[in-house]
């Protein structure tokens, strides 16, 4: 049985796409105990990732608040991975293509959540070093402006270097729904724009990933037609490759998830994935093979850069998240994604360099 790499279930399944125009949130203490009650052959998931925004954990605790944040976790058997920065201005940010006031309430958000995520390290709860962002502004108002993507990251390199100096990654959430991020090829002119490779990196998700490669708000990128999305299609695993390869020398965070190519209007967004549960038949993903574009070089060698996965449910229903059985399902997948990918590592084993891809985008 492989012990690498770790896998984790998201908190803010309970909490996106809920509120007083939807269903209620799901409290932190029912999620991780949901989490930490599913087992699949006796084993179990190994940690979560945070979404660091009350009614969870809100982003201006102080440091007794994240001692008990620590403590409640730590009770459960779990770590703490990754964490969420709640960037956006309803939360208390900006957008990092808007106005000095704005931007600076984006990095003020980012520095909040580097400041929590030091301390869950310190506390020895959490050993991953990754805070997701986004930019925090639509593809809509992002195309009204020629020079949004020079700005947003030079707004994202302040950011870059408040982490730093918290010892913190940046990952940038790779999702239709992020202006300058809402495409493969804007978001690597974005992480190439911005330049700071040792701070900031990509976060692939496996669903929003497969999006990318039909398109959406961004069709002068698809790289594979509607006719031609299908499971085990050509030309659709192909695409899949083609961003996979083009973005994994920046990947450092990963989410296991299911798609079926369709998106949904939720919130603020016109257009968002539409996540799966892994087993939904009109999946277009097989979970195990499709992750190891991800998790492997252009030689099939395993990169071994993700240290942990994690599962992302966002925006199902409160009926489905509260289910016990949904959480074994998922279980069993990124299981399947382990057995595939995984390894076990003894003391003192050193992570080899991620080689090239073979494979030319």
């Amino acid at each position: 049985m492989y012990t690498f790499p770790k896998l984790h279930n998201a908190m803010w399944s309970g909490l996106v796409g809920k509120g007083a125009d939807s269903e209620p949130a799901i409290s932190l203490e029912t999620m991780l105990e949901l989490t930490a009650s599913a087992k699949v052959d006796g084993v179990g998931f190994d940690g979560v990732d945070l979404f660091l925004a009350t009614p969870h954990t809100p982003i201006d605790a102080d440091p007794d608040m994240v001692a008990r944040l620590a403590d409640l976790v730590g009770s459960y058997g779990l770590a703490i991975g990754s964490c969420v920065a709640p960037v956006w201005p309803d939360k208390g940010g900006g957008s990092a293509m808007g106005d000095a006031s704005a931007r600076a309430a984006y990095v003020d958000m980012v520095r909040k959540a580097c400041g929590i995520g030091r301390q869950l390290r310190e506390r020895g709860v959490r050993a991953a070093n990754v805070i997701r962002i986004d930019s925090a502004v639509s593809p809509e108002v992002w195309a009204r402006d020629p020079s949004a993507t020079k700005i947003i990251a030079a707004t994202i390199r302040q950011a870059a270097a408040v982490a730093a100096d918290h010892g913190e990654r940046l990952a940038l959430e790779g999702e239709i729904c992020w202006g300058g991020m809402h495409s493969w090829r804007h978001m690597l002119d974005l992480l190439e724009a911005v330049g700071r490779p040792d701070v900031v990196g990509f976060q692939a998700d496996m669903a929003h990933t497969l999006l990318y490669a039909m398109g959406y708000n961004a069709p002068e990128h698809a790289l594979v037609s509607p006719s031609e999305v299908a499971k085990g299609a050509p030309a659709f695993e192909r695409a899949l490759a083609v961003i996979a390869t083009s973005l994994k020398p920046w990947t450092i965070d990963f989410h296991v998830a299911q798609n079926d190519g369709s998106v949904k209007g939720m919130g603020a967004h016109d257009k968002t994935g539409r996540h799966c549960l892994p087993d939904d038949p009109l999946g277009l993903l097989d979970i195990p093979r499709h992750a190891g574009l991800w998790l492997r070089d252009g030689f099939g060698e395993l990169t071994r850069t993700m240290r942990h996965l994690c599962w992302d449910g966002c925006m199902f229903p409160n009926r489905t998240l509260l289910d016990p059985a949904t959480w074994r399902r998922v279980l069993s997948a990124m299981l399947a994604v382990r057995a595939m990918h995984g390894w076990n590592e003894p003391i003192g084993d050193r992570v080899p360099k991620q080689r090239p891809s073979m494979i030319n985008p």
